[in-house]
């Protein structure tokens, strides 16, 4: 049974993540991605470098190492983390938003609006013209929900390494 937030709960503020919040930031992505893995059918072993079995809490520290990788999350009003996202620099103008996720309790109470929107403030205050995510093509209704905040697909892509599609999304700044 899903649990009601109170309103304190539901006032939502999003962070630039430090060292101390990397354990439940890997957490977070793990747990989230995992409802996508069961959706599709991905495992470790026939996908071992999606977020979902490859995040860690070295491979978080080593990202935040670099300035032009930082992460963010979203925390309820009680402090506590409904989910997050990165921004990677892709070269000609574009960021990218990386693993961005909520927590599967959470989901459909504006956390991932809340993401989305600081996300694409993060990159045109960064001075990007565009805003790219990479996701499951076959996931559609992941697809039209960036289509939401005006994403578009821009193509696809099959890489050995994973069972399904990637599909890329871009969105202009401005």
């Amino acid at each position: 049974m899903e649990k009601r937030l109170t309103r304190a709960e539901e006032a939502l503020s999003v962070r630039r993540l430090t060292g101390d919040d990397l354990p439940a930031c890997a957490e977070v992505i793990r747990r989230s991605f995992l409802t996508v893995a069961e959706e599709f059918g991905l495992t470790p072993e026939n996908a071992p470098r999606y977020a979902a079995f490859a995040t860690t809490e070295e491979a978080l520290r080593q990202r935040i190492a670099d300035p032009r990788r930082p992460l963010f999350a979203c925390f309820d009003g009680q402090g506590r983390m409904a989910g997050c996202y990165g921004l990677s620099d892709r070269g000609n103008g574009t960021c990218e938003m990386e693993r961005l996720c909520v927590l599967p309790l959470l989901r459909r109470r504006g956390v991932g609006e809340t993401l989305v929107r600081h996300a694409m403030e993060q990159a045109r205050e960064a001075g990007y013209d565009r805003i790219a995510i990479g996701i499951i093509a076959e996931n559609q209704a992941l697809k039209k929900w960036y289509e939401g905040f005006g994403f578009v697909s821009v193509g696809t892509e099959k890489y050995d390494f994973f069972p399904f599609t990637c599909g890329f999304m871009e969105k202009r700044l401005g």
